[in-house]
């Protein structure tokens, strides 16, 4: 659907612009998004920094310098990548921003999260306009691989000088969508963990009764250990009125890998899996569990965490009133009468690694009365949702911007 000429707000027609930018891995179009960013950044006469973190994956940062640009920083941090679409689920072009006669835009991104993306440029876009000078620097980073893991975008960012030179204090980064009135509201994340068991057994021919097979001691990890704990996670789930997903721990087996043909018993096999492990869980405790479950499936099976999938940081941020971040949030939500839901994020975003270097984060995305769908076939969101949006951060930005100076940034 198209509206007549002039009838689209624009800034629906600059979503729907930056919706059409191919940044999809496995091979994302990260020079369009810098285009386009670029001439973002010469509208609102705002600087753009540019820094390569890794080759070809360059962070972006324009920066609205605040009254008093000693004080700590604010961060709207956003990630340009999408990922991939099986284009034959869907009812419109992945990538075409297709708006049908109820508003709903469907492209890949719309909740994940280049909606956010906009609303944070057009809400600077408008106080810039209305000749607003906040007392604290606004930095609005679009960072790269996000959805691969951040390794070669945000991860490596937080260690590198230029990140220290922002001076941030605190920082937004994207949520997930309500389905009801209320907006979620995310303090922490689950530690994602990638682990495969090895599983060495006796080979042999098909055809005979091998004893202490590869097969066997995979089955056993799995059935006896990892499906028994999944079970009762589901339970605990299912069974309290207080849990949410992001408060227990999710086991799933994602991956199997052995054998080399029909009639030959494998030497060994590997089994993979993917847990997301909520804050409150001693971590240690529970690596030494996953140590024991090998054990008791055989002497000789061994784990593996990938390397760049096993999160030690278990850091939240503060939502207690007292705390004048979180009160300057909560104080400009109420305000536009918007209820908040705290939850601890069931997956994982940048901003685990952004608390981890010492920084609060609050992962949000105002999109209330909207199905969760990132990552889902025909991703959607609804043009008043998402200019509603717009309003929210012309609200929270000025508000975090004027939290007053502390102690020891006087």
């Amino acid at each position: 659907m198209d509206d007549p000429p002039g009838a689209e707000d624009p800034a629906v027609s600059l979503f729907r612009d930056y919706l059409r930018l191919r940044t999809v891995h496995p091979d994302p179009d990260y020079d369009g998004a810098l285009r386009f960013l670029d001439r973002i950044a010469e509208e609102l006469e705002l600087p753009m920094k540019k820094i390569e973190v890794w080759p070809d994956r360059v962070v972006s940062i324009m920066t609205w310098e605040g009254k008093n640009p000693s004080l700590k920083s604010i961060l709207l941090n956003s990630h340009t990548d999408v990922v991939p679409v099986f284009q034959e689920h869907w009812k419109y072009d992945a990538f075409s921003a297709f708006k049908d006669a109820e508003g709903n835009i469907y492209a890949r991104g719309t909740q994940d999260m280049k909606c956010v993306t906009i609303q944070y440029i057009q809400a600077i876009r408008r106080l810039k306009a209305e000749g607003h000078r906040l007392m604290r620097t606004v930095h609005l980073m679009f960072v790269p691989d996000e959805e691969v893991g951040g390794h070669k975008g945000m991860e490596t960012f937080v260690k590198h000088p230029e990140f220290q030179k922002l001076n941030i204090g605190f920082a937004l980064d994207e949520g997930l969508a309500n389905p009801g009135e209320a907006f979620t509201v995310f303090y922490g994340e689950r530690n994602p963990w990638w682990i495969t068991v090895h599983c060495p057994g006796s080979p042999g021919h098909g055809s005979r009764f091998v004893e202490n097979t590869a097969a066997e001691k995979m089955v056993s990890v799995f059935i006896n250990s990892f499906l028994n704990f999944r079970e009762k996670e589901k339970t605990r789930l299912n069974t309290s009125e207080c849990f949410t997903l992001g408060d227990v721990t999710t086991v799933n087996m994602t991956m199997v890998k052995g054998g080399v043909a029909y009639n030959v018993i494998p030497a060994e096999m590997d089994v993979s899996f993917d847990l997301r492990i909520p804050p409150t869980v001693n971590l240690q405790e529970f690596e030494a569990q996953i140590k024991q479950w090998c054990k008791e499936a055989g002497e000789d099976i061994t784990y593996n965490c990938y390397s760049l999938q096993k999160h030690m940081n278990q850091d939240v941020t503060s939502t207690e009133e007292s705390d004048p971040w979180w009160s300057a949030f909560s104080g400009a939500c109420k305000a536009m009468n918007m209820r908040l839901e705290k939850e601890i994020f069931p997956a994982a975003t940048d901003s685990r690694f952004i608390r981890a270097v010492g920084i609060p984060a609050i992962g949000f995305s105002p999109m209330n009365r909207t199905p969760i769908l990132l990552h889902d076939h025909n991703e959607y969101l609804n043009e008043q949702i998402f200019l509603k949006g717009i309003s929210v951060y012309e609200r929270l930005i000025p508000a975090l911007a004027s939290v007053p100076a502390f102690p020891d940034e006087v």
